[in-house]
Formats: C-alpha cells, structure tokens, sequence
C-alpha cells in the first residue's frame, strides 16, 4: 500500500483558501476563482478526493453527470462543513427540454443537495440540434430555483450567439479548454462582450505546459512550481481554473497562488506559448457525432 500523502499544515492551508477570490456572474451570483476539477476521479475515491480538497481550502468542486462520480462527490459534500460550490454538467445524451428536466433531477440527488451552484451544458453537439431546447430547460430550471446560475460548457461563438439571441438569457460562465499552448483569445473576447465568465478546464494542459522550458524560467525567478505559475496566468486574467489531481500535495500547491504576481513581460512571454495546434480535447464543431451516429445504427438495426 502506498504511503499517505502528508497534507500542509492546516493554518496555511486556511490562509491560502481565505485569498482565492470570488468572482461576479452576470446574475449576481459568485463563485471562487479557484476549485478542483474531478474528471477522470473513480466515483469510490471521490468522497475521500473531495474531501482532502476541501481540508485544503478549495470550495468549487466541478463534477458531470459523464464523469460518473456525482454520488461519491455529493457524499463528501455531505460531510462537509465548510461553505462550498458545486458545478455539475447534462449528459450530451439527455439534450433536449425534457430529457434535461428528468436529468438534472438526478443529478441533485445523487449529490444529494436541494440546490446546485452551476449547471451547464457539456458540450454543444449541434448535429443532435438540440442545445437550444436544452438552453431554456436551464432557463426554467433557474426560474424553479433549482440552480443558482446557469452557464455552458464548450460552446463556440455561433454556439453562444445563437442561445443568447433565442432566448435573450446569457449564459453566466462558458467552461472551455484553456491553456498557455491553447489560448483561445476569440472567443474569450467574445465572453467580455457579453459578460460571460471565462472557466478554464485542463487549465495546465494535461501538464504539457509545466515541461515548457519558459514556463520553468519563470517558475525559478519566483521561487515557485511551473503549475503554480500558470495557474497564476488564469487567475490574473480573470478565468477561473478548476486544476484536476487527487494528490494531496498538489492540491495545497495549486491553491498556493497567493504572495507573488506575473511580470508584464511573464505574460508576454506566456502569451507567445499560444499555438493555432494547440488543442488537446475533441472540437466543439463535432463532438457528438459518433454518439449520434451510433443511435441511429441503432434505430436502423431494430426497425
């Protein structure tokens, strides 16, 4: 068995939580700058994942309905005593109003809350022409108090324009990949026109951007960790970063972003890193295919 990862002491842990900003949605709603993504984190570890995060000062936990670990996150959430928020995301599969409806009533029970913080739409997958319909079901959902803020995940500019314009409700985050190789400055500007908050998921880039021999210059200049200096990069440019990892240690790390600041010239330096290759996850534009593919193979088959 793997030794217990030693955790930081508690009063600084408490000190570094206490600085992560909160940041204002346009519903008036915040949520902190900083929270732990739990992709990828088996449902039977969550509950002691979440909760080390939270003994470590993070208070946004991002979950999905397609990570399949909300009943363990909620489980921790349970147990938690501390004032905390909560994201969860629609399954691509349950697009449309009332599919949407019936989901997110399960999603609140597995994380066994009455309320959740942040609900988003995972991805567009506009060959499913259903994100539209899935918007207002949101709309509702908020209206019902269901949710404190809604928002979407993934979404593109004619994504974003088409659901603003159709239902005259701005999203109140955009959740998008977002990293030094992958700076997506477009659609970042885009959000600023419209008051969308920026979140950032894979904000290290999978850890590709902690081996950047520039990010290390820098990293050594401030005496900090690569990891520590990008996610500094998010937080001066007003994203929020929701860094996944269930490992003690790094979680203290990345919530220790307090007590030294980027140079114009650090950012100038990160903002050369951007290239036009750069993303690691699927494209928006056609995500959703294959599963939609499959359901009509489907169909086909049985009729």
């Amino acid at each position: 068995m793997a030794p217990r990862q030693a955790e930081p002491p508690q009063e600084h842990l408490a000190a570094a939580a206490a600085q992560v900003p909160m940041v204002l949605l346009n519903d008036g709603q915040a949520l902190p700058q900083l929270g732990l993504g739990v992709w990828q984190i088996d449902n039977a570890i969550a509950p002691e994942v979440v909760t080390s995060a939270i003994n470590a000062g993070y208070r946004l936990i991002d979950t999905a309905a397609g990570y399949g670990n909300e009943s363990g996150v909620g489980t921790a959430l349970r147990r938690a005593r501390n004032q905390f928020y909560i994201t969860t995301k629609l399954r691509n599969e349950n697009q449309g109003y009332d599919r949407t409806m019936r989901a997110f009533e399960a999603s609140a029970a597995r994380l066994q809350v009455d309320i959740v913080d942040l609900y988003l739409i995972h991805w567009p997958c506009p060959q499913q022409g259903a994100y539209l319909e899935t918007w207002r079901a949101l709309v509702e959902l908020q209206k019902q108090g269901c949710v404190r803020s809604i928002g979407v995940s993934n979404f593109m500019a004619d994504h974003l324009e088409r659901i603003i314009h159709e239902s005259g409700v701005v999203p109140a985050v955009n959740q998008i990949e977002l990293h030094p190789a992958f700076q997506q400055r477009e659609l970042r500007n885009i959000h600023e026109r419209y008051g969308i908050v920026t979140q950032a998921w894979s904000p290290l880039g999978q850890g590709a951007a902690l081996a950047d021999p520039r990010i290390s210059a820098i990293a050594e200049r401030c005496g900090r960790s690569p990891a520590q200096i990008v996610l500094r990069w998010h937080l001066e440019n007003g994203t929020i970063a929701i860094p996944k990892s269930a490992n003690v240690a790094r979680m203290a790390e990345n919530i220790d972003l307090f007590g030294f600041e980027l140079t114009s010239d650090d950012h100038a330096v990160i903002s050369r890193l951007d290239r036009h290759d750069g993303r690691i996850g699927p494209d928006p534009a056609a995500y959703g295919r294959i599963g939609l593919l499959r359901r009509l193979s489907r169909r086909i088959s049985r009729s």
